[in-house]
């Protein structure tokens, strides 16, 4: 029985891994016969899961949305506050983004419809203070999500930092999160290569339905290409930077993956943007250490701006303006 057990919940876990699993592959993974798989599969439905199965030679199984949510796992009330839970901690930066985002997609894959107005609803009704940045729509990632763990062709407005709208048809890859934003990689079907688009810019339309196989990218190679795509195209204002402390020091004090290099024992040379350049002034001085504007005359009067501000402030009321 215990054995049994153990094979369920394993069964379990690999369905709401990947959307689609043919017998063979899922009696490979478990080290059991394809008639186990069927078994173990009526087993699970009788359980309240909802498993769909897909005859034919391309045939196999997938955890698709039921009546009512799975018994054992959570009640409609508990299933409502999860989702909305994880929405808040996903796009509000509460830390563990990505932890966050990956199970709101396999939560919402299962919620039955009248828990998934329910869970619109309390968004809908909800305000959250927001932090400094761009506080993402719950909805929006989530049906990123589902595209990328579904394999699905993706197909969204979106409007580029220019203002330019236009309609994009894309093979999502993964999302990143990089300090108050996320940003989807995705291979663009009509330029035929990878682009990086920001979430919040984007509005998906009706799902496509149209599946893809995934292109090759590895897994190390995800950050730094968002990374790169962002310096090169969507910061309005961009500088370079030597920062009096050294580079391993200031990439901790960092945590963000950017540009940095060596410059001697004590100094580094970092690559930086942003659209607002008296924030990203204002963020540097968070540092706590020196540092010289090399490139970036738009940094350096807003350095000056800043440091007239703090003038005014330490010398008190009467300085005011």
């Amino acid at each position: 029985m215990i054995e049994t057990s153990a094979r369920l919940l394993q069964l379990l876990s690999l369905l709401q891994l990947r959307r689609d699993w043919t017998s063979t592959e899922l009696a490979d993974r478990l080290d059991v016969s394809t008639r186990t798989v069927r078994t173990d599969i009526g087993k699970l439905r009788s359980l309240g899961y909802p498993v769909e199965a897909r005859p034919g030679v391309a045939g196999g199984y997938r955890l698709a949305a039921g009546t009512a949510m799975p018994p054992l796992v959570l009640d409609d009330d508990e299933a409502v506050a999860v989702a909305v839970g994880l929405g808040v901690v996903a796009t509000h930066g509460l830390g563990a983004e990505e932890t966050s985002l990956t199970a709101l997609a396999k939560l919402e894959q299962v919620l039955p419809a009248r828990l998934r107005a329910r869970v619109e609803a309390v968004r809908d009704a909800t305000s959250v203070v927001p932090r400094a940045g761009t506080v993402l729509d719950p909805a929006v990632l989530s049906a990123v999500a589902a595209a990328i763990r579904a394999a699905e062709r993706l197909r969204f407005g979106y409007t580029s930092h220019d203002g330019t709208a236009s309609v994009r048809y894309v093979e999502p890859h993964r999302v990143v999160s990089w300090g108050a934003r996320w940003f989807l990689l995705a291979w663009d079907l009509d330029r035929l290569d990878w682009r990086v688009f920001r979430v919040d810019r984007m509005e998906p339309r009706a799902p496509t339905g149209a599946r893809f196989r995934r292109r090759e990218i590895p897994e190390d190679a995800v950050v730094e290409h968002v990374v790169g795509r962002v310096r090169r195209a969507t910061w309005r204002y961009r500088a370079r930077l030597r920062v009096h402390a050294p580079a391993a020091e200031v990439a901790v004090r960092i945590g963000a993956p950017l540009d940095i290099t060596e410059d001697g024992p004590a100094a580094c040379r970092v690559g930086v943007g942003s659209d607002d350049p008296d924030r990203l002034a204002l963020w540097i001085a968070q540092l706590g250490a020196d540092v010289e504007v090399l490139e970036g005359e738009e940094l350096a009067a807003a350095f000056d701006r800043l440091a007239e501000r703090f003038r005014r402030a330490a010398r008190g009321p009467a300085s005011a303006p």
